[in-house]
């Protein structure tokens, strides 16, 4: 199922002319914004203060733990990893050129997880979650991010480490 919105994100940036980081990152996050898996968990990515986080809102089909009522560590799974995703996309971006934003695009669209490890630092408990990552290494094939989930507390509820390769 290819869509003309599919590749909008990576292919329609710019060829060659300067694009803002901010307007980049907007784009990014509402390719992700529209995917189906996002849409059906109520998943969201943002840009706050320049930086891309992930927010989904605690609701009964993200629950795993029904005796508990605690969020479903696949749910937290899959945010810290589309965290660091997304946030290894904005970094190519940052930190490239504008005469090679085409090939920084080519990069962005075959990204791809290789590894993650996570860590389940505490039960899944709160009204909503938010992830956010840091770079740890930006290579020219691969990257290595570190991704965290707190809760609305602001208390760590899991954290990880991915590579991700481009």
């Amino acid at each position: 199922m290819t869509s003309s919105t599919e590749k909008s994100w990576t292919g329609n940036i710019g060829s060659g002319s300067h694009v803002e980081i901010d307007v980049i990152l907007e784009k990014i996050c509402q390719a992700f914004n529209s995917s189906p898996f996002y849409l059906h968990n109520g998943m969201q990515m943002r840009v706050v203060d320049g930086q891309v986080e992930a927010h989904v809102s605690m609701a009964e089909n993200l629950i795993g733990n029904v005796a508990f009522q605690i969020l479903h560590g696949g749910v937290a799974a899959t945010l810290l990893d589309s965290i660091g995703g997304i946030s290894a996309m904005a970094e190519l971006y940052k930190n490239t050129a504008p005469e090679d934003l085409m090939a920084t695009s080519q990069k962005v669209s075959r990204l791809a997880t290789v590894d993650m490890r996570v860590d389940y630092l505490a039960p899944g408990r709160g009204k909503y979650f938010i992830a956010r990552a840091e770079t740890l290494r930006l290579g020219r094939k691969g990257c290595t991010m570190r991704m965290t989930m707190v809760n609305d507390e602001d208390k760590a509820i899991a954290t990880a480490i991915a590579s991700y390769a481009y």
